[in-house]
């Protein structure tokens, strides 16, 4: 099989386009059934979330599906696929790939961990970030995935899962839990435990791990069997393995419900970054780890491109399920870490979904994807120019803009409108006798682009120069000759000294000079940041492009990848400023609120009228009332000042008792007892404004007189 380069030019660099000669040949891998895959796998996930949310499956049925999947079916999996595993085709270089790759990251988290946390919490944190940022939902999530693309082109891959999750459970997750033991011993009040005690504590806890125990039983069996399950034993370990993949997907759908509400705004930053770490800086260091080491007699085939993209992909797999259960373990960061794994779940699915179809490039016509890419710039400017006009009626309506942080707000969102010159633009490249539009177009749009930069850079310096009296020690003025001048007159500068390229996007459309510029802005963005991580976040794939464009001849079709990453970061920003200013609590939240509960509270009358109460909320009150409320108003109820003295609970502190006392056997249970008494008059909301939830920010308290 005969392997021929080409090359397709974007953005004036050489992107390999590499085409298959001969007959039978075949794709690396196929990208046809990926996307039924994902469909198949995150369809069960979703059936399992509603499953949880609608209560159909209680917390301890939930409990008892996940003991069976990771005590008997998994196990069972692993022993199957460990004694068939054929070490002939197990191309070395690439676990060490792999291996060197989590370790790099596994010590960059937690060194950054060690640097940044607080003294009552560093070890523990830099031990639970690390196994975050480098454990993958292998089994459940990542198998299928591979199955479905290598299955039919190189299915030897699949058992690499097998031979690469041991690298987490036996190597780097012993060290994050041995961080967390020394936090643990460090605050105890009598530290009784030595440095072999923890040691000797790690080493337990990772044999009792079912999964790393029969790895090794496995493996001994691999050798002690000759390759083979002995007949008697292969029906019954076929039927325990063949139920894990529906099964593990349901479970993994029940463990995220409600783990969303548990993040907090003090816990969004470390979220983003772990999340950061884990989808975009893990596949990177993979891949270009089996660039590196992968150079024997592999470096030279198509197997090498195709195991280089395969670690890519591996990378992109999201954090696992049993993360939490760590967390939990050490009542450590777990709002961080159920959130996270949540949320880097169902942000996995695109981008795999995205980096297979542009991996698939050598074996498609290359040259549409600068046409589909400026098609992707004009759709997210269109959606992101209606939410920006809402965005700044909200600011216009509330008055906001008069007050100084505010009124930067508002400029931010007027450079942001720059998306319109992308919506112009898309028209005015198809029009070669248009050079005084398109240049008038440019400068508008990336003159309004840079000045998105700046302002949300000045923004928080705004804040951090403003005292009580909200006055700047220095004049507006200054602010707005950086945020509009500025950028204008480096635009300005790039017109007359630089060369236009013969390109349809405008991202490069005057070649070196207009990308060092546009690199220079990103830096003195992030000096003038320390701030703003969200927007530090959309940031890095403009970064990351300018670096990648600047230093590599051929970047590479991942580059690609990058340059949609940084249309959607550049030109969907207006979704951003909708998200945080666009929903005002004031003008938008509340009246719609308020005009929702008062229909609501209306049908709840009408419903819970004493002759309509059900029979379960009627017992529910009386046996609480009769035989548990005294003691409760003893043990939760304080008297606090409002408009006067009054004994209230919270209702995350009422589901803490129930379940204390053994009434309930979940926060979910917990939370529909707290309802039932509610329909029943037993309790209520101090503002009537909200039905019982299982949060510590509204405030109950019990009622004279119940409806029952």
């Amino acid at each position: 099989m005969e392997i021929a380069n080409n090359y397709v030019m974007i953005h004036g660099k050489n992107i390999s386009h590499n085409t298959v000669a001969g007959s039978g040949a075949g794709p690396h891998m196929s990208i046809d059934k990926l996307f039924p895959a994902l469909l198949e796998c995150f369809g069960i996930i979703l059936c399992g979330y509603i499953a949880g949310r609608a209560n159909i499956i209680t917390e301890s049925q939930a409990k008892g599906l996940g003991n069976f999947v990771s005590k008997f079916a998994l196990p069972a999996l692993l022993f199957k696929n460990m004694v068939l595993l054929d070490f002939g085709d197990v191309i070395w270089a690439f676990l060490w790939s792999v291996l060197v790759a989590k370790v790099t990251v596994f010590v960059l988290v937690c060194v950054l961990t060690l640097m940044v946390a607080s003294p009552d919490s560093r070890y523990s944190k830099a031990g639970l970030y690390a196994i975050f940022a480098t454990q993958s939902n292998d089994f459940a999530l990542g198998y299928p995935i591979v199955d479905a693309l290598y299955q039919s082109t190189y299915p030897e891959y699949l058992q690499y899962i097998y031979l690469v999750a041991p690298i987490s459970l036996m190597i780097l997750n012993p060290i994050g839990f041995a961080f967390c033991e020394v936090q643990r011993w460090r605050q105890a009040s009598h530290p009784q435990r030595s440095t072999i005690g923890i040691l000797g504590v790690v080493v337990i806890q990772v044999l009792k791990n079912p999964i790393v125990f029969m790895v090794i039983v496995g493996i001994v069996s691999h050798f002690a069997l000759g390759q083979k399950i002995p007949a008697v034993l292969s029906e019954f370990i076929d039927g325990l393995a063949n139920s894990f993949g529906g099964a593990a997907l349901f479970y993994l759908g029940l463990t995220m419900v409600g783990q969303l509400r548990k993040l907090t705004r003090d816990t969004g930053v470390a979220l983003i970054l772990l999340i950061t770490a884990k989808l975009l800086v893990m596949p990177l260091v993979c891949k270009d780890m089996v660039d590196i080491l992968d150079v024997g007699v592999n470096s030279t085939s198509a197997n090498h491109t195709s195991l280089s993209n395969f670690a890519f992909l591996y990378g992109v797999f999201p954090t696992a399920p049993s993360v939490a259960i760590y967390a939990g373990h050490y009542n450590v960061e777990l709002e961080v870490v159920t959130s996270g794994m949540v949320i880097s779940t169902f942000l996995s699915a695109p981008i795999m979904y995205v980096s297979a179809w542009l991996l698939t490039i050598p074996l498609m016509d290359p040259t549409p994807l600068v046409a589909e890419l400026e098609n992707v710039s004009f759709n997210i400017s269109i959606v992101s120019l209606v939410a920006l006009v809402w965005t700044i009626m909200v600011m216009l309506l509330s008055r906001k803009f008069n007050r100084l942080p505010h009124l930067f707000a508002l400029n931010l969102f007027l450079a942001q409108v720059m998306c319109i010159s992308m919506i112009l633009w898309n028209f005015l490249v198809k029009q070669d006798d248009n050079l005084i539009g398109k240049i008038l177009t440019f400068t508008l749009l990336y003159g309004s682009l840079y000045s998105t930069y700046i302002w949300t850079g000045l923004i928080p310096l705004c804040l951090a120069l403003t005292n009580r009296d909200d006055l700047l020690r220095l004049r507006p003025g200054i602010f707005m000759i950086l945020g509009w001048g500025v950028p204008f007159l480096m635009v300005g500068g790039l017109l007359l000294s630089g060369e236009r390229a013969d390109t349809i996007d405008s991202a490069f459309y005057y070649g070196r000079a207009q990308v060092r510029k546009h690199l220079l802005h990103i830096i003195m963005f992030i000096v003038c940041l320390l701030f703003f991580l969200f927007y530090l976040h959309f940031l890095s794939p403009n970064l990351s492009s300018c670096l990648w464009w600047l230093f590599n001849k051929d970047p590479g079709r991942l580059y690609l990848e990058l340059q949609f990453f940084c249309a959607v970061a550049n030109y969907g920003q207006g979704f951003l400023s909708f998200g945080i200013f666009g929903l005002d609590r004031h003008l938008i939240i509340l009246p719609f609120k308020n005009k929702f509960l008062g229909l609501w509270q209306n049908r709840d009358n009408e419903d819970l009228s004493p002759s309509g109460i059900p029979e379960e909320v009627r017992l529910t009150c009386t046996q609480f009332v009769r035989y548990h409320k005294e003691q409760c108003v003893q043990d939760i109820v304080h008297t606090r000042r409002y408009s006067h003295l009054q004994r209230v609970f919270r209702g995350s502190d009422l589901v803490d008792w129930l379940i204390e006392r053994g009434l309930c056997a979940g926060r979910v249970e917990a939370q529909r007892y707290g309802v039932r008494l509610q329909q029943g008059g037993v309790l209520d909301h101090l503002t009537c404004q909200y039905s019982f939830r299982d949060v510590p920010t509204l405030l109950y308290h019990f009622t004279q007189c119940h409806k029952t």
